[in-house]
């Protein structure tokens, strides 16, 4: 009885695992592409005077 309930209980953790694996960290991978993306892209928009880097002295 108590080893069904751990091998339930391990079942449990892996289908967690699979999930993760098989479908958060591709969305959170996707996302993070897409906020850098947005990020690096983000330049165009600038006042041309902004894209310069910032003077020195």
């Amino acid at each position: 009885m108590v080893q069904s309930l751990l091998q339930s209980q391990w079942a449990e953790l892996f289908d967690v695992v699979a999930f993760f694996r098989s479908t958060l960290l591709p969305i959170l991978i996707v996302a993070l592409f897409a906020l850098a993306l947005v990020a690096v892209s983000a330049r165009i928009w600038l006042p041309g005077d902004m894209l310069a880097p910032a003077p020195i002295s």
